[in-house]
């Protein structure tokens, strides 16, 4: 693609030259849009900010589908959120072992179970291949979304396998 003018008025070169810091050009430009007919107020076109810079008013975009504040409804038929969810890995506890609130500090090859239920997640140990489950110490918080279970899982055997101590 070769070079091409850039006519200004009346099919005449336009001068070289750059774009102000302060806007003018900008403003300019819309003045002229607003003198040849066009309109100047913010709208979806702006990209939420008018010519002189400042932030345009908020408009209603009703039915975009997002929402800042609030959850969307399921959708009609939908299958009910699930209950308990659960995720188990298999760990090894490093030389201070993991505290229990039942059973002190356990050490050793373990099995971790992160369980949500209720908005809350608690994380649980018990010795590899054993019946009881014994509560991690400080491990039960609250958490909004369960999608973000396997993440809460992740980091949790991240930070209590030290199988090399």
């Amino acid at each position: 693609m070769g070079d091409q003018a850039v006519t200004g008025a009346g099919g005449t070169p336009a001068p070289e030259r750059t774009p102000d810091a302060t806007g003018e050009d900008a403003a300019a430009a819309a003045g002229g849009a607003a003198a040849a007919g066009g309109t100047t107020a913010p709208g979806p076109t702006s990209a939420g900010m008018t010519a002189d810079g400042t932030p345009a008013a908020p408009a209603d975009v009703s039915g975009a589908g997002m929402s800042a504040d609030a959850t969307p409804p399921a959708p009609a038929g939908a299958p009910a959120a699930p209950g308990p969810q659960e995720r188990t890995s298999d760990i090894t506890a490093g030389p201070g072992g993991v505290m229990t609130d039942e059973e002190g500090v356990v050490t050793g090859d373990l099995t971790l179970r992160t369980e949500y239920a209720d908005g809350q997640v608690t994380l649980r140990v018990q010795y590899k291949d054993a019946d009881e489950w014994y509560a991690v110490t400080g491990g039960r918080v609250p958490l909004a979304d369960p999608a973000a279970l396997d993440a809460v899982h992740t980091v949790a055997v991240a930070l209590l396998n030290r199988p090399e101590g």
